[in-house]
C-alpha cells in the first residue's frame, strides 16, 4: 500500500451501540474500519445496511463497521429519532451521531450512502458511493487481511459493539395496517419481522403470522419468516379465489411479495426472485417469481392489478396474481420530482398508496420529495410538494404547502386525502376541491400509515410509539383542522463552486479486485444528468453510456442542484462461471456558479486510494 491518507478522527454529538463509550480511531487500531455515512430516510442507505450484514458476520473478528449518521431531514437530527431508527433497522454496530455533517465534510462525502475503508494502521484506502459494493468490499477486506497479517498490524478479536436492552411491547415499529373482511386489522410488525392481527379496537392482539425471526421461509403461520415487512393489500374476492391466497404482503428487505391465506395464516412467496433489482425492466409482463424487486414498501389494488410502491428504485410496478406476472408501471428510476406520462415521470422513494373512493385516482406518498403525487388517466401529477430538498410543516394553498418525508396516504369518501406526514409527527389533509392543506393532528411519533374504519373513524399507525392510535372524534371536520405556518427547511450542504460555461463531470469508478467492466447484458456504464432549476444546465442533460460528460452551465443562474445517476456493471475477470454485479448511486450535488471556479466536477462511485 502507498500514497495513503490518514483518516480524520471520529467526532460527533454522541455514540449509540457502544454501552455509553465514546470511540476513537486509536481504539480501533489493528482493525479494518468501514465508515458508513448514512441517513435513516434513505432507501439506498437501508440497502447498504443489508449488504453489510453478511460482511459483519464473516469478518467479525477483524472488521468494525461504524455508522456515521449524517442527516438530510430536520427530524433526523433528533437524537431520540436516531436511536429509534438504529433499533428499527437492526443496526448491530456502533453509530456516531453527526447532526451537523462535520464528519461528512471531513471525509468528503457527497452522497448518501458513502463508504470509507480505513486500514488497520488508520489510513483511508478506499471510498465508494451508493449500493452494490458488497462483493468488492469482501475482496478488498481479504487483501487488507493478507497485507496486515504479514506486517503484524492486524489484531483479531471482538469489536466495540454493545447491544442495547431488548424492549417489550406488543408491536415494534409497525409499518402499515389494513382492514380485514371480518373487521379485524392486520398490522405489519416490521421490526419483529411478522404480521399481527388485531381486534377492531386496534389494541387487542388476536394472532401473529410469522415466527418473529428475520428470514424468507414460506409455510404455516408459526414458522414462516419475513424481513421488515411493510405494505399489505387484501385482494378482491374473485381474484383471491383464483390466486389461492387472500392478502399480499410487501416483504421489503427480502425484495419479495408474499401471499397469506387468512383462514390458516399460511404464507407463500408470490413475486420476486429474492435478488435485489440491479438492471432495467420494461413495462412488459414478466414471470413474477423470476423478476427482481427492490424494497417494495406499499401495495394497492388499482386499475385491475396490484400496484407496488417500489421504494428502492423510485418507481411503481404492477403485479397480476392470476397471470402471475409483474412489470414496471411508472417512473424511470431517476430520483427526482417530475410529472408527466407514467413512463417518463420521476419519483423519489414512493412509500404509501391509497385509491380514491371511485377508483379513478391512485394517491402516492413520494417520501424523499416530501410530496403527495397521484396517478390518473395514465399521467403522474403532484398535489403537494416541491422537490428533493424542500420540506417543512406549512399549511395553506397546495402550491406553497410543505410536508416532511410522508410515508402514508388514505383516500377519504369526500375525495380528499389524509397524509401520514411522518417526520412532522402529524396527520395532514389535502382537499382537491379547495386546493388547501391543513393539519388534522400533530404530536404523533412517526405516523406511517392510516386506516379508515367502517364507522368513519381513522386509525393511525404511530410507528415510533409502537401502537395504533385513533384520531379524536371530530378531527376530520372543518372545525377540527388547524392551519400551521411552521418552519420551512431546505437541505443545506456545502455547495461546490463551479465555473460558468464548460464543466467536465467525471464519475470515478475503479472495478473491485478481480473484476472488470462487463457488457454481456448491454453497455457496462450508464449516466443520467439533470438539474434543478432546469435552466442551470444549458447542455449535458439526458442519458448516456460514458462516465465522463461535458456540461455547459448557465452563467446567469447563480446556483442549484445537479442531479446525477450513475451505474457500472462488472463481472469476475477470467473466470468460467463469473459472478456479475451492478454498482449504482444517485447524487444531488448543490453547486454555486462562480467566475474562475473549477471546471471539473469529480464524483466517486468507487475509488481506491491504495
Amino acid at each position: 500500500m502507498s500514497a495513503r491518507v490518514r483518516a480524520p478522527e471520529l467526532r460527533g454529538r454522541g455514540w449509540l451501540n457502544t454501552g455509553g463509550r465514546d470511540l476513537k480511531l486509536a481504539d480501533l487500531r489493528g482493525k479494518i474500519v468501514l465508515a458508513d455515512f448514512w441517513t435513516f430516510c434513505c432507501i439506498n442507505c437501508l440497502h447498504v445496511l443489508d449488504e453489510l450484514r453478511p460482511l459483519e458476520e464473516k469478518y467479525g473478528d477483524v472488521l468494525v463497521v461504524i455508522g456515521v449518521h449524517s442527516p438530510k431531514f430536520e427530524h433526523e437530527k433528533d437524537a431520540d429519532a436516531l436511536a429509534a431508527a438504529v433499533e428499527r433497522y437492526g443496526v448491530h454496530h456502533p453509530v456516531l451521531d453527526d447532526p451537523e455533517l462535520d464528519m461528512w465534510q471531513q471525509y468528503a462525502a457527497r452522497a448518501w450512502p458513502t463508504l470509507s475503508v480505513i486500514d488497520p494502521e488508520g489510513y483511508v484506502v478506499a471510498t465508494m458511493a451508493g449500493e452494490g459494493h458488497a462483493e468488492g468490499l469482501a475482496r478488498l477486506i481479504d487483501e487488507l487481511i493478507a497485507t496486515h497479517e504479514a506486517k503484524g498490524t492486524l489484531h483479531r478479536g471482538d469489536g466495540p459493539y454493545v447491544p442495547p436492552p431488548a424492549p417489550e411491547t406488543t408491536l415494534r415499529f409497525p409499518g402499515k395496517a389494513v382492514l380485514l373482511p371480518d373487521g379485524n386489522l392486520l398490522v405489519s410488525d416490521s421490526a419483529r419481522h411478522s404480521l399481527v392481527e388485531m381486534a377492531p379496537d386496534g389494541e387487542t392482539p388476536v394472532r401473529r403470522i410469522g415466527s418473529g425471526e428475520r428470514g424468507r421461509a414460506d409455510g404455516p403461520a408459526s414458522s414462516a419468516t419475513f424481513s421488515e415487512p411493510q405494505g399489505l393489500c387484501v385482494l378482491p374476492r374473485h381474484v383471491a379465489e383464483v390466486a389461492g391466497y387472500d392478502l399480499v404482503v410487501a416483504d421489503t428487505v427480502n425484495h419479495l411479495l408474499r401471499g397469506v391465506r387468512l383462514a390458516s395464516g399460511e404464507v407463500v412467496t408470490v413475486a420476486g426472485s429474492g435478488r435485489q433489482w440491479r438492471a432495467s425492466v420494461d413495462d412488459h409482463a414478466h414471470d413474477a417469481l423470476a423478476v427482481d424487486l427492490s424494497s417494495p414498501w406499499d401495495l394497492a389494488w388499482y386499475d385491475d392489478k396490484l400496484i407496488i410502491a417500489m421504494a428502492g428504485i423510485h418507481q411503481l410496478w404492477w403485479f397480476d396474481p392470476i397471470k402471475r406476472t409483474a412489470g414496471m408501471y411508472a417512473g424511470t428510476t431517476v430520483e427526482a420530482l417530475r410529472d408527466g406520462p407514467l413512463a417518463e415521470a420521476w419519483m423519489a422513494q414512493p412509500s404509501g398508496l391509497s385509491v380514491s373512493a371511485d377508483g379513478t385516482r391512485l394517491w402516492v406518498a413520494d417520501s424523499e420529495t416530501s410530496a403527495v403525487r397521484y396517478v390518473e388517466n395514465g399521467v403522474l401529477g403532484t398535489a403537494v410538494g416541491q422537490g428533493l430538498f424542500d420540506f417543512g410543516h406549512v399549511d395553506g394553498p397546495a402550491e406553497s404547502a410543505l410536508l416532511q418525508h410522508p410515508l402514508g396516504v388514505c383516500a377519504l369518501p369526500d375525495d380528499s386525502v389524509l397524509i401520514a406526514d411522518t417526520y412532522n409527527g402529524a396527520v395532514r389533509r389535502f382537499d382537491p376541491a379547495t386546493g388547501q392543506v391543513s393539519t388534522v393532528a400533530d404530536g404523533l411519533a412517526e405516523p406511517s400509515d392510516l386506516v379508515l374504519t367502517p364507522d368513519g373513524e381513522v386509525l393511525v399507525v404511530e410507528s415510533a410509539a409502537h401502537r395504533l392510535t385513533r384520531l379524536a372524534p371530530g378531527a376530520l371536520s372543518a372545525a377540527g383542522a388547524s392551519t400551521v405556518d411552521g418552519p420551512r427547511h431546505r437541505t443545506e450542504r456545502k455547495p461546490t463552486d463551479v465555473a460558468a460555461g464548460e464543466v467536465t463531470l467525471d464519475i470515478v469508478f475503479t472495478p473491485a479486485p478481480g473484476q472488470k467492466l462487463d457488457e454481456t447484458y448491454g453497455p457496462s456504464t450508464r449516466l443520467v444528468v439533470s438539474a434543478s432549476p432546469p435552466e442551470l444546465l444549458v447542455e449535458g442533460s439526458g442519458t448516456g453510456t460514458e462516465l465522463s460528460r461535458r456540461l455547459v452551465l448557465n452563467g446567469e443562474v447563480t446556483g442549484g442542484v445537479l442531479q446525477v445517476t450513475a451505474q457500472a456493471a462488472t463481472c469476475d475477470a477470467d473466470v468460467e462461471h463469473a459472478a456479475c454485479h451492478l454498482t449504482r448511486q444517485d447524487w444531488g450535488v448543490p453547486v454555486r456558479v462562480v467566475d474562475g471556479a473549477t471546471t471539473r466536477l469529480p464524483l466517486v462511485l468507487r475509488g481506491l486510494d491504495a
